[in-house]
């Protein structure tokens, strides 16, 4: 069994696959483990690190040669795969919806595509959950890059010359990466407000000490949908929503927002019109910015300036958190292959939950029922 490692090539993207810890333990399952030439520099480690741990380093075509299994973070281009076994399995991020012609071309080349996003959200598959991973360290970078771009200080100060007045932060969307920004704004001393579509999360938010804003008159829509994500919102909680969060945000010195909805373009929760009532030098970060943005007017790695509001948010945020986004990411492949490692084998062998929830091609198919509908 010949597990694989690339440098990965999209514009930015600084993690890896494959960290020295998880070579180590892939090798003691008894597997070969080979990483391209230079595939950590991004996340500060180097190609000594990973021989060290046993691993071979060398050019992409020499490590992809036989490769049963190719870890990526984003999935790599499948005709650069070519000296994989035929079969062979590639466990990345895939972004199936959004990027289907790649998916259509893995299944030509007789790849077996393994998406990590669609890692089914259950207790077992936790330790093996990259969007929950990921997302942890990207509510905590937002907090961090707001507090930077914000010309003030975020907790209460008193002084021989005065008070400063603690920042108010108001987080929108309390999933993993809410509520990690939740944590890390009160740690830095702010005052923190939340929302969510979803009532459970309440009492999540309470039991951070921040302040829940929730619509109360609109009563039965609970936003839960399957796998614990949110769902689209119903024209009346819609509108009673936006009146009580354009009230709060106007109050507000630093908004983040983290609303997703898988398989859609982000959901718009800050119109222009809102931002307009924010105080000078207030800071918008708009997590979902390379799904298409929470916010009006955010753009990809851009610092937006609108009515004297600055509006950020990265493309790959979690990226910016290379080294510990990179061992998280690699964790996460660990677990996952060899939760289903076969001794006998040699090999993982995948179950039908997990496998068939996680698959997208087989062969020379698209098999992901997520999937097929748009295939026919």
């Amino acid at each position: 069994m010949r597990i694989a490692a690339l440098k990965e090539t999209a514009s930015g993207e600084n993690r890896v696959a494959l960290t020295p810890e998880t070579a180590k333990k892939f090798i003691a399952l008894g597997a070969t483990v080979a990483v391209e030439r230079g595939a950590g520099a991004g996340a500060a480690i180097s190609d000594e690190a990973f021989r060290e741990a046993g691993a071979e380093v060398g050019s992409a075509a020499s490590v992809l040669a036989e490769a049963d299994i190719v870890l990526g973070v984003q999935a790599p281009d499948p005709t650069a795969l070519t000296a994989a076994k035929d079969g062979a399995w590639v466990a990345a991020t895939f972004d199936p919806f959004r990027n289907r012609a790649q998916i259509d071309a893995y299944a030509d080349a007789g790849l077996e595509a393994l998406a990590m996003e669609f890692m089914p959200r259950i207790t077992r598959a936790q330790s093996m959950d990259v969007l929950s991973s990921q997302s942890n360290l990207a509510g905590y970078k937002a907090v961090l890059t707001a507090a930077n771009e914000y010309g003030r200080a975020f907790p209460m100060m008193m002084t021989a010359a005065g008070t400063v007045q603690a920042a108010r932060v108001f987080i929108m969307g309390v999933g993993v990466a809410g509520l990690q920004a939740i944590a890390t704004a009160k740690r830095l001393g702010a005052q923190v407000s939340a929302t969510d579509v979803r009532s459970a999360t309440k009492e999540q938010i309470q039991s951070l000490g921040a302040k829940p804003v929730f619509v109360e008159e609109v009563a039965g829509i609970e936003g839960e949908g399957s796998g614990g994500y949110a769902t689209e919102m119903s024209e009346e909680y819609r509108k009673a929503q936006a009146d009580l969060v354009s009230a709060h945000i106007a109050k507000q010195d630093i908004v983040v927002t983290t609303a997703l909805i898988p398989g859609r373009p982000a959901p718009k929760l800050i119109s222009d019109a809102q931002i307009a009532t924010m105080k000078p030098g207030s800071v918008v970060f708009d997590l979902a910015v390379a799904q298409g943005g929470n916010v009006e007017g955010s753009q990809p790695d851009e610092t937006v300036l609108r009515h004297g509001v600055k509006i950020v948010g990265y493309s790959n945020t979690a990226g910016h958190l290379a080294a510990d986004a990179s061992a998280l990411f690699a964790r996460n492949l660990y677990n996952f292959l060899s939760a289903f490692w076969d001794k006998d084998e040699g090999k993982p062998v995948l179950d039908e939950e997990i496998g068939n929830a996680v698959r997208l091609t087989q062969g020379g198919k698209v098999v992901n029922e997520r999937l097929i509908p748009q295939a026919a």
